[in-house]
């Protein structure tokens, strides 16, 4: 199987200490890099510096202004709001020596049709296109529960029409388990697919306890298919970097994570 690097989102991390400490458990304990959130209150030379010494890469940046000034708002002023945010990610996650940012493209609501945000959403994303270029980062769309991008033949659809290398999907393994099979979408999805989600979801948990429910068991023991899907990670040729996206804590969690994570992307 090609080469798949094991990382974590940063704050998932759950111990005391500067981040250079906190990078320093995350490489002891094997993990090969780290997800920033952009923005945050950390001082970014102290992060870079961290990264550096220790040795453990930051892989991409988070944009964190996505849920909250979403792109497809009908506000002109409210989508430009968020538009700022993911120059920010941009420009962090270079500086960070990050290949991309995460991206959660548009809300469809009430008051959203799926039209609106397809179209909203595509037209700001292209606004910063020649940025992401000069910056040598990617812009990586998320499935997420937005009611948006549902399906893999229009995720793939929604990528091509930006007609850039610059956009690319950031395919979330678990996000899918709810109304269809991860194999599937990265089939379909192939090299479009830049980065990995890893988390897990039982439907046997979401029909007895609620949507979210489904998310709520260990990595490895849901309705993932994981066989299946490092059989389809192989056929599209998949190497690169796949994120715990799950609740962290301290060293004794982060260890079974990585545990986990070895056991279901790259089993003896």
């Amino acid at each position: 199987m090609p080469a798949i690097y094991k990382a974590v989102k940063y704050d998932m991390v759950r111990v005391e200490g500067s981040v250079q400490d906190k990078f320093m458990l995350l490489a002891e304990l094997g993990f090969d890099g780290v997800e920033m959130g952009s923005p945050n209150d950390l001082v970014q030379e102290e992060v870079v510096a961290a990264s550096r010494t220790v040795g453990l890469p930051i892989h991409g940046v988070v944009d964190m202004v996505h849920w909250n000034k979403t792109l497809s708002d009908p506000d002109p002023a409210i989508r430009e709001e968020g538009l700022e945010g993911l120059r920010i990610a941009l420009r962090d996650a270079a500086a960070y020596g990050a290949s991309t940012v995460l991206l959660v493209p548009a809300v469809v609501q009430e008051n959203v049709s799926y039209d609106d945000a397809w179209q909203r959403s595509q037209t700001e994303i292209r606004k910063v296109l020649p940025e992401a270029s000069s910056l040598g980062v990617r812009i990586a769309i998320e499935n997420v529960w937005n009611n948006f991008l549902m399906s893999p033949l229009e995720f793939a659809r929604y990528i091509d029409e930006f007609e850039s290398d610059w956009v690319g999907a950031y395919f979330d393994i678990g996000n899918v388990i709810t109304f269809g099979w991860p194999e599937h979408w990265i089939r379909i999805l192939g090299d479009r697919i830049l980065k990995l989600d890893v988390k897990e979801f039982s439907r046997r948990k979401r029909n007895e306890e609620g949507m979210y429910a489904g998310f709520n068991v260990p990595l490895g023991e849901g309705d993932v298919n994981w066989p299946a899907v490092r059989e389809h990670l192989t056929a599209i040729g998949f190497t690169g970097w796949a994120t715990a996206e799950i609740p962290g804590g301290d060293r004794e969690r982060l260890e079974e994570i990585a545990w986990r994570m070895d056991r279901v992307l790259y089993p003896s």
